[in-house]
């Protein structure tokens, strides 16, 4: 059945494989469980609520995402997307949490009809061949940089914006060993060395934390189920259309979040697909219909159990970087936000020094994309230097995009390839120019 439903030998895998890989998916996206919920807690959204509309979203969207589309990719309320809801739509603009979750309903409703009607596929099959490798490459720098961020290894700093953290910290000393145990593990070619080094990373933090080396180490849990189940949150999305719609900044909020998880998507599922070969020689992506249909429902089943925009998650390249090839990872990730609902407690140790590693690891591999961008045009280079970089820079997937769609029309224009620029990439571009207009 399982190879039947998910073509395990066509694709070059087992179920072995498939399971340590979705594994490793989880435990690299898992603290979007304990992140989410803080974020989202600035609006006076219920923690525990929202941790649980986090867990059972994932849940759903990420087997979703397995049966329908078979991609190795899962879904969670995305970083980013949750600070634009939290901190401008009911911060700055001063929207209620409901009437926020009134518009990422509208949008998760607006992306299904634009995914059934084809307009999704067009779009992403429209970006050039050397921008899709731009953007795998330049989500590869930014995971790294996420990752760095995460474990303390890099910090703000006044005088120059970024600069190295404290090497004595015990925290960043576990990121550290982490990443070094798990770079050994992949020269040494051994099977799932993003698994085995985050598992390896969390027991000598725990370890390490019983001993009393440091603060902020892995801790034991002080207990191992829990059965909090009440959610408030649920359906609160229908109170809030009559504060979201009496507003004209309707259309800005609308358009923000249907922005930022469209790019962010397309990034994602891009750089995956060009990862295990989903993209062929025209440059189009195989089943892109059907997983960009599955992100879409994750939308609007979050905004029904009362959080944020639900997107296919960069971390899902940690899967494929342990073996993952098919929906059975996203299915096996998705079980296991699943089980989260039940086992919170032992999550507390997947720390932001236990997935680090990984997440940098992810990256390592990922920058790889960038040998088969053609260096020599310089329109080419400087559309996929720049998405790259300002990825990072922004701090962005989604500005990265825009940035590098914009640059790479005026490089043709300049060089007199004005033939070769889609319709639908002028079309992308205008909206880009209003987005950051309308910022």
């Amino acid at each position: 059945m399982l190879e039947k439903l998910f073509k395990l030998k066509e694709k070059k895998t087992n179920v072995k494989t498939e399971i340590i890989a979705g594994v490793t998916t989880f435990l690299a996206m898992a603290y979007i469980l304990f992140v989410n919920p803080d974020i989202l807690g600035a609006t006076g959204m219920p923690f525990q609520s929202v941790f649980l509309a986090t867990a059972i979203s994932a849940g759903v969207a990420s087997i979703i995402m397995g049966v329908f589309a078979n991609y190795p990719v899962s879904l969670a309320p995305g970083m980013g997307v949750n600070a634009l809801f939290a901190y401008t739509v009911c911060g700055v603009m001063g929207f209620s949490w409901q009437a926020a979750l009134a518009a990422v309903f509208v949008s998760g409703i607006i992306f299904i009809l634009i995914s059934v009607t084809g307009i999704r596929k067009v779009i992403i099959n429209s970006i050039p061949k050397n921008m899709k490798l731009a953007i795998g490459a330049g989500i590869g720098f930014f995971i790294a940089f996420v990752g760095l961020k995460n474990a303390g290894i890099i910090v703000a700093n006044s005088a120059t914006f970024v600069g190295l953290g404290n090497l004595k910290d015990p925290t960043v000393l576990l990121a550290i060993f982490g990443l070094l145990l798990t770079v050994l593990l992949l020269t040494k070619k051994v099977n799932a060395a993003v698994f085995w080094g985050l598992l390896g990373t969390a027991v000598v933090g725990v370890i390490c934390g019983v001993a009393g080396l440091g603060a902020g180490l892995p801790a034991l849990p002080t207990s191992i189920v829990s059965f909090d189940f009440e959610m408030p949150t649920f359906m609160a999305f229908t109170s809030g259309f009559g504060e979201l719609f009496s507003s004209p900044s309707v259309v800005v909020i609308i358009f923000s979040f249907l922005f930022v998880d469209f790019f962010d998507t397309a990034g994602t599922l891009v750089a995956v697909g060009n990862d295990i070969g989903l993209v062929n020689e025209e440059g189009e992506m195989e089943n892109i219909e059907k997983a960009l249909l599955a992100d879409s429902v994750g939308t609007v089943v979050g905004s029904v159990l009362g959080t944020s925009t639900v997107t296919s998650f960069v971390e899902s390249g940690s899967g494929v970087a342990a073996g993952g090839r098919t929906g059975l990872t996203a299915c096996v990730t998705g079980c296991l936000f699943f089980l989260s609902v039940f086992f919170s407690p032992l999550l507390s140790v997947v720390t932001s020094a236990v997935t680090a590693p990984a997440l940098i690891t992810v990256g390592i591999l990922m920058v790889q994309q960038v040998k088969g961008i053609d260096w020599t045009d310089v329109g080419v280079a400087a559309s996929s230097f720049v998405t790259i970089i300002m990825m990072m820079l922004c701090y962005s997937i989604s500005d990265g995009i825009a940035v590098g769609f914009i640059v790479y029309t005026l490089a043709n224009i300049g060089s007199g390839k004005i033939k070769d620029i889609k319709p639908i990439v002028w079309v992308l571009d205008i909206i880009f120019i209003l987005y950051f207009i309308s910022k």
